[in-house]
């Protein structure tokens, strides 16, 4: 609507403009014509006048200008000129008002033609100029863009290294430690009341084993390719309360698992998704209060996918927070690393899932999972 009204406007305007010169012109014509020949002074204002609409015109409207109102000027001073035929010298100056009306309307029309190209000119440089500097502005956020993600990729490939050289190191006495669960495992029988832990000591003893030898062909440019171990979500869950139970029995947290029985039908691939649900756990144990609680929610969807979710009652996370902290060793915490969130989004995502920050609804923080209802990474529907 305003970009209608402005174009009105620029072409209506200079028809106004033109018609009040005319109107002027028309004006001291008629005063010239009516006022009595022997008022010198009174033409002599006249003819000076005459010199506005002129001047205007050519800066109004160029040389076309400057000389349409001249003429139309020169026109409108005729009949007071009639007025001096056959005076002599008087006649003369009459005719050269009307040459000099010429002059002035063609003079202001050029200098005003030039200045209109030299603004026309400028103004095509100052858009040229913009242009440039948004094209500068662009390709500078780029730059800092692919800066930014290069000292990402720096800081991922000295990690790598690290890692590589670490699982190298951890790799023998990780060997020592399983042979001493194995040896553990035989020293207590299934009925004994240690032996859960000595099976989770083995079984966490095994998953690290196998991490340090995915790292290690990674490493080499060889990616290990095995076919993982699957249980239910609910065996997966209660693994994982096992290996957060000395933390919360220390904080006071409870953790509560699914009442609806949804997890006993949902198979995963047990050490990739301990590990997500570890993560998320440990995150949420940080959040609660002591006292607080901790809710690991399954159910399926109408799609035959599955909502997974692992909730907490502590203050939540912030909106501007809920993608930032799925970043790269970025981390609210003194002791972190940032890379919790961002391998279990990754493992997620390796199911063609997705994993995100939600508000629960009672207040406090929800890590929303959500699996397809088919893919082919080990997960899925149990009979």
């Amino acid at each position: 609507m305003n970009k209608l009204k402005s174009t009105n406007y620029s072409s209506t305007a200079p028809k106004i403009l033109f018609s009040t010169l005319l109107i002027a012109v028309v004006a001291i014509g008629l005063l010239h014509l009516f006022t009595p020949g022997d008022y010198i002074f009174y033409h002599n204002t006249y003819r000076r006048l005459s010199y506005f609409p002129i001047v205007l015109g050519g800066l109004w409207f160029g040389v076309a200008g400057g000389l349409g109102i001249a003429v139309l000027s020169s026109i409108a001073f005729i009949p007071h000129v009639l007025l001096y035929v056959g005076h002599g010298t008087q006649a003369v100056s009459e005719l050269m008002e009307i040459v000099l009306y010429l002059a002035a309307g063609l003079l202001v029309g050029v200098i005003s033609g030039r200045q209109t190209r030299l603004r026309e000119r400028y103004q095509q440089l100052s858009e040229k100029l913009q242009a440039s500097y948004v094209r500068l502005h662009d390709e500078t956020a780029q730059l800092i863009e692919a800066e930014t993600r290069l000292a990402s990729a720096q800081k991922f490939s000295a990690l790598g290294k690290l890692s590589a050289s670490l699982a190298h190191e951890i790799k023998n006495p990780l060997a020592s430690i399983k042979g001493t669960a194995e040896i553990l495992r035989e020293e207590f029988p299934k009925d004994h009341p240690k032996r859960e832990f000595v099976d989770i000591l083995f079984k966490e003893t095994g998953r690290l084993h196998d991490t340090v030898e995915e790292i290690l062909h990674y490493a080499k440019g060889r990616p290990q390719e095995r076919e993982e171990a699957t249980e239910t979500l609910a065996a997966v869950a209660h693994h994982v309360g096992a290996l957060l139970e000395r933390q919360l029995r220390e904080k006071q947290v409870r953790f509560i698992l699914p009442e609806n029985g949804e997890p006993q039908h949902l198979l995963v691939e047990s050490a990739k998704f301990s590990q997500v649900l570890l993560n998320l756990g440990l995150n949420a144990l940080d959040a609660v209060r002591p006292g607080g609680q901790i809710w690991l929610l399954a159910e399926s969807a109408a799609d035959g996918g599955w909502r997974i979710a692992v909730c907490d009652d502590g203050p939540g996370v912030p909106e501007a927070e809920k993608e930032r902290i799925f970043e790269p060793f970025y981390s609210g915490k003194a002791d972190g690393t940032g890379l919790g969130l961002l391998i279990s989004r990754k493992i997620v995502e390796s199911y063609g899932g997705s994993l995100r920050a939600t508000d629960r609804p009672g207040g406090g923080a929800c890590f929303e999972i959500l699996l397809p209802a088919k893919n082919d990474a080990g997960i899925g529907q149990t009979g």
